[in-house]
């Protein structure tokens, strides 16, 4: 178990990073299904504009902190949280936590045939690493076709399912498949599959280290500069939230 930490709403997990490898290597082995969620500033930011969010995200059974804007939140809150836990590192631990092991991954999102490639360039560096399946992101999130991939998600008998659809689509999609699902550890984990794939690189280790990795984002990618407008709207936002006595 581990603290709860209440940031504008959104549940989080007092964790580090290996600590939430150690507690969700322990579910898996004790058969736990168990929802993750790895949420940054602009999707509490999101669940704050959109209150019908804030179920969904605090369903989960891990809830994460992915970004530097949660962490200061939960600071100037008085409640600050062991350290920011990049969903894209959780991921990547995982491989090489459990290469060799009887546990299988099936990666579910991305373009077509990303999937695929994360998982060739995941199990050639980490030798024994089993995907059960791959699928992109592109179907029906509901009705028949959704239903569809759930059976064939349950089909490869995957332990360990990552799901990258983009933040609230994937988290929506978790929220309503499941208890449909046999898959024991489900994750949202965003864009990692093209970092996995090779087609994204994260930040320098010099803007993580800084808080800026979102920056770097923003310089190679300038199409973001509307969503990242809500980082100063849950920054500034959180110093009024404080300054009006609330928790």
């Amino acid at each position: 178990m581990s603290d709860k930490i209440n940031v504008r709403g959104v549940w989080f997990d007092s964790l580090t990073v290996d600590e939430t490898l150690d507690l969700l290597c322990e579910n898996l082995q004790g058969g736990k299904q168990t929802a993750v969620c790895t949420p940054n500033a602009e999707i509490v930011q999101a669940c704050i504009d959109d209150a019908s969010l804030f179920p969904v995200i605090n369903s989960a059974d891990v809830i994460v902190a992915d970004g530097i804007g949660v962490v200061k939140a939960a600071r100037i809150l008085g409640t600050p949280v062991k350290e920011k836990v990049a969903g894209v590192t959780v991921g990547e631990k995982l491989f090489e936590r459990l290469a060799g092991s009887e546990y299988g991954f099936y990666f579910l999102g991305g373009k077509p045939g990303v999937a695929e490639q994360a998982s060739e360039r995941m199990q050639e560096k980490y030798p024994g690493l089993k995907v059960a399946g791959c699928h992109d992101g592109y179907f029906e999130k509901t009705g028949d076709e959704s239903d569809r991939i759930v059976a064939e998600i349950n089909e490869s008998g995957a332990q360990i399912l990552y799901v990258c659809l983009g933040a609230p689509i994937q988290e929506k999609w978790i929220y309503a498949n499941r208890a449909n699902l046999n898959a024991k550890l489900m994750l949202g984990l965003g864009g990692s599959l093209d970092v996995y794939a090779g087609n994204v690189r994260r930040a320098p280790k010099i803007f993580i280290s800084l808080g800026l990795e979102w920056f770097y984002r923003l310089l190679k990618e300038p199409k973001r500069i509307g969503r990242m407008m809500k980082l100063p709207k849950f920054y500034f936002g959180t110093w009024l939230y404080k300054l009006r006595g609330c928790k």
